[in-house]
């Protein structure tokens, strides 16, 4: 049988430089029965997950070299999270040592799972729905930051998307782990929407995400996604006195961490 063929195929020198914490553990759950149909979305996640780390990478370091503008969400989205989400689905691949021969989904596989991710080629994948989407997308995140931030929130909303009817589909297959495999994705993938969402507001676009409205099938207004709530300091002690600030002394008071960021 031929290796995994997913453009995740990878445990690189980032994966291994990350600390722990993704939220999942796989072996904290039973192996489960794939049908054909939930191999095919294991391989498409994979894609997708990588499609995202590659397209924020590769449009941070355009705008850093041509504009020398730094857009920090991109870089700090791919490399703090879209590199585990990776991880997570790679996971899931060796797990039930998913190949070619497994796949429907893949007809033109253009690594195996033993790459490592620095040796991937950027923006190219073996699903075309996927290249096509990277395409689409990176060739309007260079026009601007505006654009780029967008396509942040683009990128979210169509892995949430995704995600959704994915994990329904597990759910059916009564595949645990790769509904919480899965789910961890979504948190993540919400928490990013309004990091975008908040970067758009930050440089004048009131509605953020929303600014992009709907476009062909896809809405991109998402209000209703969870959001980490703000945390409230009560009580005694601390840092600082009465009022605003970071651990907050007697009295009520709220402190200044945001709950939104990256999982």
């Amino acid at each position: 049988m031929k290796n995994t063929v997913l453009s995740i195929a990878v445990l690189t020198t980032l994966i291994f430089a990350q600390p722990k914490g993704n939220g999942f553990d796989l072996e904290n759950y039973s192996e489960s029965t794939l049908t054909p149909e939930l191999k095919d979305a294991i391989a498409y996640m994979g894609n997708e997950e990588r499609l995202a780390y590659d397209i924020y990478q590769n449009l941070y370091n355009y705008h850093v070299d041509e504009n020398d503008i730094e857009i920090k969400q991109l870089k700090n989205i791919s490399e703090k999270s879209e590199i585990k989400h990776i991880k997570i689905v790679k996971d899931i691949v060796n797990r039930y040592e998913l190949s070619s021969d497994d796949l429907s989904n893949v007809s033109d596989p253009i690594a195996d799972r033993d790459i490592d991710i620095s040796d991937m080629p950027s923006g190219e994948y073996d699903i075309p729905a996927i290249q096509e989407l990277y395409n689409t997308l990176y060739s309007k995140g260079v026009d601007s930051k505006k654009d780029a931030l967008e396509v942040g929130c683009m990128v979210e909303v169509t892995d949430i998307d995704d995600l959704d009817y994915y994990i329904d589909m597990a759910e059916e297959a009564e595949a645990d782990d790769v509904v919480k495999a899965f789910d961890v994705l979504r948190k993540g993938s919400y928490n990013h929407y309004w990091a975008f969402d908040k970067g758009l507001k930050n440089i004048g676009i009131e509605d953020g995400c929303c600014s992009l409205g709907t476009i062909g099938h896809v809405n991109y207004c998402q209000p209703d996604y969870p959001q980490k709530e703000t945390r409230r300091g009560n009580g005694s002690g601390g840092k600082n006195g009465n009022g605003r600030g970071n651990k907050n002394g007697n009295g009520n008071g709220k402190g200044n961490r945001n709950g939104r960021g990256q999982n």
